[in-house]
């Protein structure tokens, strides 16, 4: 038989070798412990530190790595070096997610799945952060902390509340489309891989010639849309809650990874004063009829990570991250994402967040941050450390600068209620979906409603009234024969 390799040393967490890791240190063989024992303290205390808090929302996830290949030529609207030539390859990692659910919740529970993707390009890192589904539940980032509690448990109960939740979305018409989505037959997808990805968002490009489009973002899987039904799930759920983990990883582990074909929908900068309805309002989508899809690349993922807290809960996403050539939008729910994903990181992972090997771009990063949790570079010359300086530290690129927006108006606290329906874009989903579709999107619904005091109920289904009277016919019905 070959020899065994021998093993490495085992050290302390400052390098020294480590003599016994079996056994206390104590005054005799029955005596009490000694507070000099550094290495059962070590241990203990990194124990009680070894967890970090969860996401608040986007909790339960997974990731891998891989690669993104250009395919389409977009270069008349955008200068971001990714995209500079066909065959150009840039490495990726995308993490998925279920939004609501803790970090030991089910994978196989109805959720929107979030579909953020970190591009390591030359000019820093750009990270897409967007759902499996086109548009969101509000349109104003004002709404969202009251959304998501109602997402999380009742603080009296602990438990998820169908009334906190049925409440919210009757009160707030906004939500009709995603909601729709949510509990249609793709509101419950098998897996990772048989997913679409999307921007959601509206963001902007802009070229060479500092021309400036609206852009949205679509990832159309190509290993093929799959879904399980709520009777399906549960059974999933009861023999395997980590069911898309374990799908995504082996597929992975066989060579077997998905991939998606990446398109983009363009519109012109000031043809978004001109739409029927507002392209900043992530509730809406761009009619393809009007913004067909172009195809840009294809998304492959490759490689699992080594380590998974070390680089997929860790691993820190937030739209504030750009590179030159991509810009952002007036979308209010962008704006509010801009600030709040990146301080979510700061305070959850820690200050310096982005010096981890996962967050940290491929090019060198220079800025004039200065200390805090988790500054563990210890950069030379430390004269330039503030900016301007007389001596050689880093300076601002201007040619980076994007150009101006030439959409202006005024500042006020705008109700986009007013002349913005809420329903026609509803009622186009609703009439492209079969008499079974339609079924089971009342039977979700249905089961989903199970307690929902009877005045939400009511309000609920008038607004499915308003999208099309055999909506709101199907939910009663299937509501009665709930019993």
């Amino acid at each position: 038989m070959p020899e065994k390799p021998v093993p490495p040393i085992l050290t302390t967490t400052a390098g020294s070798p480590w003599p016994d890791n079996q056994n206390s240190q104590s005054a005799g063989p029955r005596g009490p412990l000694l507070m000099q024992d550094y290495q059962l303290l070590e241990k203990l205390a990194h124990q009680n530190r070894e967890r970090i808090s969860e996401r608040v929302v986007h909790a339960k996830g997974s990731g891998a790595y891989g690669t993104f290949t250009v395919t389409g030529d977009i270069r008349s609207y955008t200068c971001a070096k990714l995209f500079g030539e066909i065959g150009r390859t840039t490495d990726i990692l995308i993490r998925f997610s279920t939004v609501a659910g803790e970090r030991g919740a089910a994978d196989a529970e109805r959720d929107v799945r979030g579909f953020a993707v970190k591009f390591y390009t030359e000019e820093g890192n750009w990270d897409l952060v967007g759902n499996n589904t086109p548009v969101f539940f509000i349109r104003d980032p004002m709404k969202f902390p009251d959304f998501i509690r109602t997402q999380k448990r009742h603080p009296r109960s602990n438990l998820r509340s169908a009334t906190a939740m049925w409440d919210f979305w009757s009160l707030s018409p906004e939500s009709l489309h995603q909601v729709t989505i949510l509990f249609s037959d793709r509101g419950l997808p098998q897996g990772y891989r048989h997913m679409n990805g999307y921007g959601s968002h509206t963001y902007s490009f802009w070229n060479e010639v500092r021309e400036r489009y609206w852009v949205k973002f679509h990832f159309k899987t190509l290993d093929g849309h799959r879904h399980w039904t709520n009777q399906e799930a549960a059974s999933v759920v009861a023999q395997d809650r980590e069911s898309a983990q374990r799908d995504l990883y082996d597929a992975i582990e066989r060579g077997n990874g998905p991939s998606w074909k990446v398109c983009v929908q363009i519109m012109p900068e000031l043809e978004a004063e001109h739409t029927r309805y507002n392209p900043f309002d992530v509730t809406k989508v761009w009619p393809h009829d009007d913004y067909p899809l172009i195809e840009v690349g294809i998304a492959r993922l490759n490689r699992n990570p080594d380590h998974y807290f070390a680089e997929i809960e860790q691993a820190s996403f937030s739209p504030s991250n750009i590179v030159p050539g991509i810009g952002f939008s007036p979308d209010k729910m962008l704006q509010g994402r801009i600030f709040a994903y990146a301080d979510a990181h700061r305070h959850r992972v820690g200050t310096h967040y982005e010096m981890l090997p996962v967050n940290r771009p491929i090019n060198p990063a220079r800025t004039y941050h200065a200390d805090g949790a988790m500054r563990f570079d210890a950069p030379r010359g430390m004269d330039a450390y503030y900016e301007p300086n007389s001596f050689n530290g880093p300076v601002e690129q201007k040619w980076a600068q994007e150009p101006p927006l030439r959409i202006s108006g005024d500042a006020a606290r705008y109700d986009h209620r007013d002349g913005n329906d809420d329903y026609i874009q509803v009622r186009a989903l609703f009439h492209l979906m079969n008499f079974a579709q339609r079924e089971r999107l009342f039977g979700n619904i249905a089961a989903a409603m199970r307690g929902v005091p009877a005045e939400i109920v009511d309000r609920q289904v008038a607004h499915f009234a308003r999208v099309d009277p055999d909506y709101a016919l199907g939910v009663l019905e299937a509501l009665a024969h709930q019993g």
